[in-house]
């Protein structure tokens, strides 16, 4: 497994941009395909988007494409979100996970290690 650890959060007007940052540590991060969930107060976790273990594919929820942006960068070992014309629908705990190969799922299940989240919060 890896140890993940996020940060980036904070509090920004609708229609500002954060950038989301995600550490790993532990297992060749290289060989994890890379998730981004969320999970707002009273709602279940959703999936936000994903990008595979080889870094050529992408995927994103509905809610957040052409707005959001995931990459990685192997060699710091580190997976980003970048968050641009939040919504307040946007506002919510964003939590990182590791796939191992995996191809970018968007199941939560599929994902073996968590990091702790960090909140976004977006005010209108």
């Amino acid at each position: 497994q890896v140890q993940l650890v996020e940060s980036g959060g904070g509090l920004v007007q609708t229609g500002g941009s954060l950038r989301l940052s995600c550490i790993a540590s532990g297992r060749s991060f290289r060989d994890y395909a890379m998730g981004w969930f969320r999970q707002a107060p009273g709602k279940e976790r959703e999936f936000v988007a994903a990008i595979a273990w080889t870094g050529g594919g992408t995927y994103y929820a509905d809610s957040v494409k052409g707005r959001f942006t995931i990459s990685r960068d192997n060699a710091r070992n580190t997976v980003y979100l970048q968050m641009n014309s939040l919504k307040p629908e946007d506002t919510a705990d964003y939590y990182c996970a590791a796939d191992y190969f995996g191809q970018g799922s968007n199941y939560a299940r599929n994902y073996d290690s968590w990091g702790q989240g960090t909140q976004v919060s977006v005010s209108s």
